[in-house]
């Protein structure tokens, strides 16, 4: 298995090193940083080429050209968020967990070329620990990455990373769904953040808060309680990623973006990423096209 890339930043214990509240609690002006959806080496094969998903030149490509992209973005961005389906395959036999830890190792390969000043920050999909998870396909996704959900801080904004699968299916792992429950009523209090965003994999909704469940969201039942819960602590922005094309909504004031992957697309967007700007009092975002991402990012 390939080592971390430096830039790969692991969370353990639901923090990360060096990205606490004590070392960036406090608010030092705009930044940018980069939300990601959908490198999921192996797909393109499998969804669009009709194969078996044992080739995945195409995304190590396009992923390459994000890489290269955020290198030359000035002001650097303050990390690179990955929203899930790193890699395609799911875990499950041992021939599946072969392609499996191949597409993770080609994932880390290819990220060694991030500045390793800009942090890549990793989230878990349904094709990391599988549609219905299981507390084994979790540990192995914690063992190639880090935790599956965890908070984060940077120039004053909390962040807060979920495992999305929860919501989906928790019907093999129930006890680990309600530990993340009870974490993150703790973590949704107020502690003096600037901001307070949100990432996962799943959208709650692709267009309105009261659509229909289906496949790319979360039941609506589940939506609901969650939204409600996300409003009365101020979140005003949820990043997600999985519907492989850009979407997203409000709930009154509460923004859900649906960002499109950088590798297989399954509409008409092209392969991309979504550059988020922080400000004091607002958060924006505009989603580039590979080739079409600015090297001059406007704070102001």
């Amino acid at each position: 298995m390939a080592s971390d890339p430096s830039s790969l930043r692991r969370a353990s214990e639901r923090v990360i090193c060096n990205l606490q509240k004590d070392d960036e609690g406090e608010w030092n002006g705009n930044f940018c940083f980069i939300q990601a959806a959908d490198t999921q080496y192996g797909m393109i094969d499998s969804y669009v080429d009709d194969g078996d998903g044992s080739k995945w030149d195409k995304e190590r490509k396009l992923t390459r050209r994000a890489i290269d992209a955020a290198n030359n973005m000035h002001p650097k961005p303050k990390f690179f968020i990955v929203c899930g389906d790193l890699v395609d395959s799911f875990p499950g036999t041992s021939s599946d967990d072969k392609v499996k830890k191949e597409q993770i190792q080609d994932f880390k390969i290819d990220f060694k070329t991030l500045d390793s000043n800009i942090p890549l920050i990793c989230v878990c999909g349904n094709h990391d620990v599988g549609n219905s998870p299981t507390q084994d396909s979790v540990e192995k996704y914690k063992e190639s990455f880090g935790d599956d959900y965890f908070s984060f801080w940077v120039g004053g904004v909390k962040f807060l990373v979920l495992n999305s699968q929860y919501y989906k299916d928790s019907s093999q792992v129930p006890e680990q769904k309600e530990e993340q429950d009870v974490w993150l009523k703790t973590q949704l209090q107020d502690d003096g953040w600037k901001h307070l965003v949100v990432f996962h994999h799943i959208p709650w909704f692709l267009e309105s808060p009261d659509e229909e469940d289906q496949y790319f969201n979360i039941d609506i039942d589940v939506r609901k309680t969650m939204l409600k819960r996300f409003h009365d602590a101020g979140v005003k922005k949820i990043f997600c990623g999985h519907y492989h094309q850009n979407a997203g909504g409000f709930d009154e004031d509460l923004e859900v973006v649906v960002t499109s992957a950088v590798g297989c697309q399954m509409g008409e967007d092209k392969s991309g990423f979504r550059v988020v700007t922080v400000k004091e009092t607002d958060i924006q975002h505009k989603y580039y096209e590979l080739g079409q991402v600015p090297k001059n990012i406007n704070l102001d």
